[in-house]
Formats: structure tokens, C-alpha cells, sequence
């Protein structure tokens, strides 16, 4: 997610080449077995290596994110592995103090923002908002479900807005049309199934299955999408990595043109947020994903995206 400048490129053999660490990186031997390395400095974030034993590491900077305890130490600190491609928790790293000595803090993530307006909605998705009055009346219920589901940054938020604009117009009340099904696509998120109705009015303390129109009342419309993002699948890691294509699949609907329209969204949604043009987002899915996967739990769609990482590795 951070822009780096790497010290050089060097050929190591004909045709081929491999980017070098950065000359200022310094060097740390880690002290785990099984160490997860993550995208970002968050436990919830996504697994993208994990190294079988204690290593030989270079590091290029540091920032801080979630505390993690090892015997008596506690550190916020998580250390970047250029050549792994993330974050190790500092508490795994071989050093007495909090915090890696002599290695300078990362450049800063896309800050955090305040509270969506009906103005930024209408900025980063124009026409798409049809129905302004409704917009407003359900944007209280929107931005607290954000804060709750740690929807708080730059790309998380574009991810979850240029979702929910594509499924439902930012309308709380919407609901699906023509859809005639008992459990058809209603609220932001468009909840649809059985399978998703009762687990989700379970969390929220709601029959939902002996009254579906619930799912796209204020009250709990924008707690449900809440709850899909974060409890029937983990979405805000894909978010952070700017993995759209992984958004997609989440949602449950086969690829095909639409990805790409969300894709467009999530990139102008990114540049009104950010005041500065996308970075490369990552449009594509993993082959087993490109179906309908709504009906697969999270642990099974987990494995189907290939998400890094096995039980009983660490950090």
C-alpha cells in the first residue's frame, strides 16, 4: 500500500533480474517459528508469507499499528520486510526494546477520514445517486456501521461505498426489483438467501427469517452490510491491498462486466478521498472465484481466494 522507492535493479543473470533491497535497510533476525508476514500492521490484515522458522531480515522502516504481547514485551510496532512484501510484528523480532533502533517510520497510510456527506457521495458517484433524499436520511445509520466495522480509511472506505452505490444506490431502503423472492435483495447490501437472512438477523438479535422486510429498514439496513463485510466475510484486508477483483467475489455475484464498473468506482471514489489519482488496483479474481459464492461461508470462500496463511502460524 505505501510507495516505495527501492535502491536499484540488478541483473543476476542473462535476462533476468531481481530488485534489491534498499541500501539504507538494516539488518534483524527474527525469533519465530511459523511467522505470519501481514499486508499492513494489523492482525485482521491478510497473511501474504509466512516464514517457517527464525530468518535473517532487512528492514526498511516502521510504523506503528495492533499491540501484540511476547512474554513480558508489549509493541505496537510492526517492522516492513521489502523482500517479503509486509509487515512482522516487532515483538518477533530480535531486539530488547518496543521499537527497532535506528530504522526510520514509514510514510504515512491514506489518512483517516471524517463522516461521509451526501456532497462526497454525489462527488465520487454522480448520477448513480438517484435518490438524494434517501441517501441523507440513511447516512447516520452509514458512517456509524463504518466506525464499527473499522471502515476508516481512504481505501476502505471506496471499497465499501463503490460496493454499496452498485448494489443498492446507497438506499437503505431498496429493494431489488422485480425480485420477488421470499429472501430476495433488500437494504445496502442487498441481502439475499435464507442462508444470509438467519445468520445475520442472529447477529443482529433480529428475526429476520419471519420478517425480511427488516433487512432494508434504518434501523438495521447499514448494521447488516456492516455485518456481512466483517463477520460473514473479511473484507476490509482486500480493501487495504486494493484488491476490487477480491471485493467483487466477496459480494457473492459471477465476474463479468460488472467487476469492472466497480472497479471504476472504487478508483474515483479513491481519488475524491484521497485528493490524488488511484494508485494500481488489482481488478482480477482467483480462478475458483469467478461464479456466484454467495452461499459459501466465510471459511469456504477463504479457501477458495487462497488467502495466505495456515493455523497455528503467528503475528
Amino acid at each position: 500500500m505505501l510507495k516505495r522507492v527501492l535502491a536499484s535493479v540488478v541483473a543476476v543473470a542473462a535476462g533476468s533480474f531481481a530488485i534489491t533491497v534498499p541500501a539504507y535497510a538494516a539488518a534483524f533476525q527474527t525469533t519465530a517459528t511459523n511467522l505470519n508476514i501481514r499486508a499492513d500492521a494489523y492482525l485482521s490484515a491478510s497473511v501474504v508469507k509466512v516464514l517457517a522458522g527464525p530468518t535473517s531480515v532487512e528492514v526498511d522502516c516502521q510504523k506503528s499499528g495492533d499491540s501484540v504481547t511476547v512474554g513480558s514485551r508489549t509493541t505496537t510496532w510492526w517492522a516492513h520486510l521489502p523482500a517479503h512484501g509486509g509487515y512482522a510484528t516487532v515483538a518477533y523480532i530480535d531486539t530488547t526494546g518496543t521499537k527497532l533502533p535506528g530504522v526510520p517510520d514509514c510514510p504515512q497510510d491514506p489518512p483517516q477520514t471524517g463522516d461521509i456527506t451526501l456532497a462526497d457521495v454525489q462527488a465520487m458517484f454522480g448520477s448513480r445517486i438517484a435518490n438524494p433524499s434517501i441517501v441523507q436520511q440513511g447516512l447516520p445509520s452509514l458512517n456509524q456501521a463504518m466506525r464499527d466495522a473499522q471502515i476508516n480509511t481512504v481505501y476502505r472506505k471506496a471499497a465499501f461505498l463503490a460496493t454499496l452505490v452498485h448494489e443498492s444506490r446507497l438506499e437503505y431502503n431498496i429493494r431489488e426489483i422485480g425480485d420477488t423472492r421470499v429472501y430476495g435483495g433488500r437494504g445496502y447490501i442487498q441481502l439475499t438467501g435464507d442462508f444470509n437472512y438467519r445468520p445475520a438477523g442472529q447477529w443482529l438479535g433480529v428475526d429476520l427469517i419471519n420478517n425480511p422486510e427488516l433487512a432494508r429498514d434504518i434501523r438495521y439496513s447499514a448494521q447488516i452490510a456492516r455485518w456481512y463485510w466483517t463477520v460473514a466475510r473479511n473484507i476490509n484486508p482486500y480493501a487495504d491491498q486494493l484488491k476490487m477483483g477480491r471485493v467483487n467475489a466477496a459480494i457473492g455475484y459471477p465476474a463479468g462486466a460488472e467487476d469492472q464498473r466497480r472497479c471504476d468506482s472504487f478508483r474515483a471514489a479513491i481519488a475524491y478521498l484521497s485528493g490524488a489519482p488511484a494508485p494500481a488496483v488489482n481488478c482480477s479474481r482467483t480462478a475458483k472465484t469467478m461464479g456466484d459464492t454467495s452461499k459459501l461461508t466465510r471459511a469456504q470462500f477463504d479457501a477458495l481466494a487462497k488467502v495466505p496463511g495456515a493455523p497455528g502460524t503467528v503475528g
